[in-house]
C-alpha cells in the first residue's frame, strides 16, 4: 500500500515560494500606489460600494447606544425628580414648622401680655395630651406641684376661660375643661349684667346657661363673661356666646346653649392663674363682706 501524500499536495509551487511571491507583489503594489496613485480610483470605488454595508453594520451599535442613552436619561430624570420631590417635601415641612412656630409665638405673646395685665400671677403651661375619655373633657399639662399648681386654679387662654385644675401631680396637672358636664362657673351676660351659672353642655363642645327664666332678657349672640362672684375667676373673662335659645310656655326655664369663647380643644399652651383656692374659700361672700363694717359699728 502507498502511504504517501495525495497527488494534490505534490503539484505546483511550494507554499514558501508562493508566500514569497505574494509578499513581493504586495510590497510592489504598495510602492507603486504610493508613487503613482494608480489604485486611488479602485479604493474610491470600493469605498462607495462598501459605504451602505458599513452604515448597515453601524446601525445595531447606534441603536444600542441610543437605547442605553435613553435608559440612562430616564434613570437620571427619575433621580432628579425624586430629589426635587424630596426637596419640595422638606421645604414644605420647614414652611409648616415656621408657620407653626409663628402661630405659637403669637399665642405665647398674647398669653404673656394677658398674664401681665391680670391682677393675679400666672404661669404658662404646655398641653401634653388630652385623655381619651368619652365621659369627661380633660387636659394634661406639663406643670405640677413643683411649679406651684394647686387644684381649683383657673386655666385660661388669650381668648377666655379654658377650665380649672382638678388634680395635681409632682410634675403634671389635670385640667377639667369648661365643656365637661361636671364643670360650673359663675357668669353674667355682658349686655345687661344678668347673672347665672354655666354648666358643661349635654352636647359635646357646648355649654348651658341653666335655670334662667323663660322670659329672661337673653338674646342669641349675647356674650357671657365671668361675674367674679366666686372670687376664683377674675370678672370679665369671656366664657362663651349664646348659640341657641329655646323658650316654651310649658317650661319654667329657658334652654340656653352656648359655644365656648376659648380654644378649649385647640390650645397648645394655656395660662394658669396662680391663685390660692384655699384662701379664696376662706373669704366671706360679697354680701357678708359688705355687712361686716356695719356689724362692727353696731358693736361699738
Amino acid at each position: 500500500m502507498d502511504y504517501g501524500p495525495p497527488p494534490l499536495f505534490n503539484q505546483g509551487v511550494s507554499a514558501r515560494a508562493r508566500l514569497a511571491f505574494f509578499a513581493f507583489l504586495a510590497i510592489a503594489l504598495i510602492v507603486v500606489d504610493s508613487r503613482l496613485k494608480v489604485l486611488e480610483t479602485v479604493r474610491v470605488g470600493l469605498g462607495v460600494v462598501l459605504y451602505p454595508l458599513q452604515q448597515a453594520m453601524l446601525v445595531p451599535g447606534a441603536l444600542f447606544d441610543r437605547v442605553g442613552d435613553y435608559f440612562t436619561s430616564v434613570e437620571r430624570l427619575n433621580r432628579e425628580n425624586e430629589s426635587l420631590r424630596r426637596q419640595a417635601v422638606e421645604r414644605s415641612q420647614q414652611l409648616l414648622q415656621a408657620e407653626q412656630l409663628r402661630a405659637e409665638n403669637t399665642h405665647l405673646r398674647a398669653l404673656l401680655s394677658l398674664g401681665e395685665r391680670g391682677s393675679a400671677p400666672a404661669r404658662v403651661a404646655e398641653v401634653m395630651y388630652q385623655p381619651r375619655d368619652r365621659f369627661s373633657r380633660k387636659l394634661v399639662l406639663d406643670k405640677g406641684q413643683a411649679a406651684g399648681l394647686k387644684p381649683g386654679q383657673p386655666v385660661i387662654d388669650a381668648i377666655g376661660v379654658v377650665g380649672q385644675v382638678t388634680r395635681v401631680f409632682p410634675a403634671t396637672a389635670e385640667v377639667t375643661l369648661l365643656t365637661d358636664k361636671d364643670q360650673t362657673i359663675a357668669v353674667q351676660i355682658l349686655r345687661n349684667g344678668l347673672r347665672g351659672i354655666v354648666y358643661g353642655g349635654a352636647e359635646p363642645g357646648t355649654l348651658e346657661l341653666r335655670f334662667m327664666a323663660s322670659n329672661a332678657d337673653i338674646q342669641q349672640g349675647d356674650v357671657v363673661v365671668t361675674s367674679g362672684l366666686d372670687r376664683l375667676y377674675p370678672p370679665g373673662l369671656p366664657v362663651g356666646s349664646v348659640a341657641r335659645l329655646e323658650r316654651s310656655v310649658k317650661d319654667q326655664f329657658a334652654r340656653v346653649v352656648l359655644v365656648p369663647a376659648a380654644g378649649v380643644d385647640s390650645n397648645r399652651h394655656v395660662l394658669v392663674l396662680m391663685v390660692d383656692p384655699a384662701q379664696v374659700a376662706a373669704l366671706p361672700p360679697p354680701e357678708e363682706a359688705r355687712r361686716e363694717p356695719a356689724k362692727r359699728g353696731a358693736r361699738k
